[in-house]
């Protein structure tokens, strides 16, 4: 999953955890995920493509999200993204999301 926060952007998957309590968040910015989990450190290299990653309690993860969804309290996202290179590399996302939603459904 994808999560697109005004300061951090996070991708959490289900990864190598045999007991299935943890999940795996992972980030390519340092600081994204302990701006959004507080209590954990990102460990820096440790993995493929995202530069970090650090494995929080699947409980911690879902409540951590419904949070930041419980405080949205703005009426345009991208208008939050405070910093500069996040906001242009968002808007990217936006354009290519809005292309996706015009071009032809493909089967």
């Amino acid at each position: 999953m994808w999560i697109f926060l005004t300061d951090s952007f996070l991708s959490v998957v289900d990864k190598g955890d045999p007991t299935g309590n943890t999940l795996l968040v992972r980030a390519r910015r340092h600081g994204d995920i302990e701006r959004v989990f507080t209590e954990a450190k990102g460990i820096e290299g440790a993995g493929t493509d995202y530069r970090y990653r650090s494995r929080i309690p699947r409980d911690q993860v879902a409540n951590a999200i419904a949070e930041s969804v419980r405080n949205i309290n703005y009426g345009n996202f991208k208008n939050q993204v405070a910093e500069n290179d996040r906001h242009d590399v968002y808007f990217e996302v936006w354009r290519a999301m809005n292309r996706f939603q015009e071009s032809p459904r493909r089967k």
